[in-house]
C-alpha cells in the first residue's frame, strides 16, 4: 500500500495527545501563555485552549500526507517517499516538542523547551542547507520530486537555492531563539522555516527552464 503515514507518525500523534491531556489536568484553567514580550511586559497572550492546536495540526498533517500518498502513482511514490517520510516525521516532532514546551511553561518549569527546540531545529536546518547546496545529481542527498527535474543546470539551481533558503531559515531560528522572541514568534517561525524552502524547491522545479 502507498502510505506515507507510518506507525511512528501515529505514535507521535499519541504522544502529543497524551501531553495535551496532562496539560489540561496540570495547567490551571485561568492560565494564559505569554506568547510575546515587549520589554518586560507580555503583549501577546494565549489562553489555555491553545493546547488543542497541536493535536489538531498533527491530525491535519497526517490526513494531508495520507491523501498525498494515495494520489501518487507508483513511480511518483517511489521517487518521493524517502523525502516525504522524514519530512512528516520532522513536522510531527516539532509540533510535539512545542506542545511539551507549553506543558512545561504552564506547570511553572524554568526550562523554555520551545526556545530549546528553536536552537536545535535551527542548527539542523543549517546542516540540511549545506547538504543540499553541496549535493550532486543522482545522489541520495538530493531532492526527489514526483515530477522530473529537466536538466543538470536546473537541478543545480534548485539545490543551491533551496540549500541557501534552509540555511537562512536556520540562522533565523537561531537568532530568534537567542533573542528569546517568545513562543508565539518562534512557533510561527518554525512553520515558515520548515515549509517555505520546501515550497520554493517545488516551485523552482516547475518553472525553471532547462
Amino acid at each position: 500500500m502507498q502510505l506515507l503515514v507510518t506507525r511512528f507518525h501515529l505514535l507521535l500523534l499519541t504522544v502529543t495527545i497524551a501531553i495535551t491531556g496532562v496539560a489540561y489536568l496540570r495547567v490551571p484553567p485561568d492560565f494564559v501563555y505569554p506568547a510575546h514580550w515587549s520589554g518586560s511586559t507580555a503583549d501577546w497572550l494565549w489562553p489555555r485552549h491553545v493546547l488543542l492546536a497541536a493535536p489538531l495540526a498533527q491530525i491535519l498533517l497526517l490526513l494531508a500526507f495520507f491523501l498525498l500518498g494515495k494520489a501518487f502513482t507508483k513511480n511518483q511514490f517511489a521517487k518521493s517517499q524517502h523525502i516525504l517520510d522524514p519530512a512528516l516525521t520532522m513536522l510531527m516532532t516539532v509540533i510535539a516538542a512545542c506542545q511539551l514546551g507549553l506543558l512545561l511553561t504552564g506547570t511553572g518549569s524554568d526550562l523554555d523547551f520551545i526556545r530549546f527546540t528553536g536552537l536545535g531545529l535551527g542548527a539542523s536546518l543549517i546542516v540540511l542547507g549545506i547538504v543540499l547546496f553541496e549535493a550532486e545529481r543522482h545522489t541520495y542527498a538530493g531532492l526527489r520530486m514526483p515530477w522530473p527535474i529537466p536538466s543538470d543546470r536546473t537541478w543545480t539551481l534548485v539545490h543551491r537555492t533551496t540549500g541557501l533558503a534552509y540555511g537562512a531559515a536556520g540562522i533565523m531560528l537561531l537568532s530568534l531563539a537567542w533573542m528569546d522572541a517568545g513562543p508565539g514568534v518562534l512557533i510561527g517561525a518554525f512553520a515558515l522555516a520548515l515549509l517555505a524552502p520546501a515550497a520554493l524547491a517545488g516551485f523552482l522545479t516547475l518553472v525553471a527552464r532547462p
